[in-house]
């Protein structure tokens, strides 16, 4: 009788009462209380399932090899020479896995520097062409056009600091006027006409100084002047250039920048065009200055440009730190705004073209911002967000946060700063500020998606693009 485990008598025999096997008591229940099953077959075994047999206790002979001293010295040498050959294997396994090792973590540190050194090299690249492409697309091509980062020209200086003392001056003496559109007039805005999806895909809309036509595009790459009045399409404005992302009008003249990083400057009739500038890459926004010839862009490139439109040239470019997503001019038109992608708001001084302040950070990227007429305050929208920021430039501080209850994409003062339009994905709404209450409220709220929102003549209508490029005028019922 041997046990199955050892292959020797045992000392102490036991069955199993589900395969009858003999084992020694002390190896079967070591191996039950690691494995809980039967060595031979893997069944479930636990110790109420041994029987004890009950034998003659046997003396098991001594080998042999241990019945004298020079045998057991032997013995023990035979083992310690298996000890120390075994030491020796481990020793040498020890030595060649801290080579492995030590070649794993060198190979990797050299990988590290690589692609250090590659992502260096791939943003000195960027910028080079940056600014190799906005130097070698503005204009004509002229040696003129190779601005970099250079002030603006003196005659643009004067330019500016006559518009801002003729702006600031009058603006505190400003009266509302008679005929202004109030809070109970923006309240019962309804939907006068809505046009058929024209240009999908659009980004912004604008109106002529009259107020009577729309200037927007889509992600084809078209422009369209619309009319108001008879609500229809009346001027196709065709380049390719990519999808149109901002619009703007320079008098009667349309201005389109596109997602190739072009920007165009339109004849009257739009039957033909000249590009008066380039981004190396989207031009996210454009904005006109105060003085009415002057226009900057922004775009993914970090950089911000400024053109004179009477000349159609490059007068001034900035590069900044981080893309930029959106721009307005301040009502005096001595400062700028630019929003970026990092999630903080730049003001520039237009004149020096220098950093004047930063406002931030934000939660996300700015999606869009706007300059009240007030010269005070500035309306922000972030990416994704549902409140309309009013940031106080005296303060360089957030003053009022105001909840929309859906996502703002767009958002736009009227001219006398009492209004704020937002439009976004689930409607349309305004905010009314009252000076001799100093409070907020809101007095418009429109399940009417848009993308883009402008105000009409004396802020009488509304006008919003929806992202499938459907023009829709909110006013007040005759």
């Amino acid at each position: 009788m041997l046990c199955a485990i050892s292959g020797e008598a045992p000392q102490v025999p036991v069955v199993s009462t589900k395969t009858g096997t003999v084992y020694e008591k002390r190896l079967i229940e070591a191996y039950i209380a690691e494995h809980g099953k039967d060595p031979l077959t893997g069944e479930e075994l636990s110790t109420d399932d041994l029987i004890e047999l009950k034998t003659a206790r046997t003396v098991r002979p001594r080998p042999p090899t241990l019945t004298s001293i020079p045998s057991l010295l032997s013995v023990f040498q035979n083992e310690w020479d298996a000890l120390a050959l075994q030491q020796y294997t481990l020793q040498q396994q020890l030595n060649q896995t801290r080579q492995e090792l030590s070649t794993a973590l060198y190979q990797n540190d050299a990988a590290v520097r690589v692609i250090g050194r590659l992502m260096k090299e791939r943003d000195d690249a960027r910028d080079a062409l940056a600014r190799v492409s906005i130097g070698a697309g503005a204009g004509t091509g002229s040696d003129e056009m190779q601005i970099d980062s250079q002030g603006m020209p003196e005659y643009v200086v004067e330019k500016i600091n006559t518009t801002q003392q003729q702006l600031s001056a009058t603006r505190k003496k400003r009266a509302i006027a008679p005929d202004w559109a109030t809070a109970e007039t923006v309240s019962s805005f309804n939907t006068i006409h809505a046009s058929e999806a024209l240009y999908p895909g659009g980004k912004s809309i604008a109106l002529d100084p009259s107020g009577e036509l729309a200037l927007f595009g889509g992600a084809d790459g078209v422009a369209g002047i619309f009319s108001i009045a008879q609500n229809e399409l009346i001027t196709p404005l065709k380049s390719d250039d990519g999808a149109i992302t901002d619009v703007a009008w320079f008098g009667t003249r349309p201005i389109t920048a596109h997602a190739s990083g072009s920007v165009r400057l339109w004849d009257e009739k739009g039957t033909s065009s000249e590009k008066i500038g380039s981004h190396a890459g989207e031009v996210t926004a454009i904005t006109l200055h105060p003085c009415g010839d002057l226009l900057s862009s922004v775009g993914v490139d970090k950089s911000w440009v400024t053109y004179d439109l009477n000349t159609g040239k490059v007068v001034a470019q900035v590069y900044t730190e981080s893309e930029l997503t959106t721009t307005h001019f301040h009502p005096d038109g001595h400062l700028v705004g630019l929003g970026t992608a990092d999630g903080s708001i730049l003001i520039y001084d237009v004149r020096e073209t220098k950093y004047a302040a930063t406002f931030g950070p934000l939660a996300g990227p700015v999606q869009s911002l706007h300059f009240s007429e007030n010269g005070i305050w500035l309306a922000v929208a972030v990416k994704g967000e549902t409140t309309i920021e009013i940031w106080d430039l005296r303060k360089t501080a957030k003053v009022k946060s105001l909840e929309t209850g859906s996502r703002v994409d767009s958002i736009r003062w009227d001219y006398t700063g009492q209004f704020i339009a937002a439009a976004g994905p689930s409607g349309a709404s305004v905010q009314h500020y009252s000076k001799s209450t100093k409070s907020w409220t809101e007095v418009l709220k429109k399940g009417i998606p848009g993308v883009a929102a402008v105000w009409g003549a004396r802020a009488s209508s509304l006008v919003n693009l929806s992202k499938e490029g459907v023009v829709t005028v909110l006013g007040a019922q005759a």
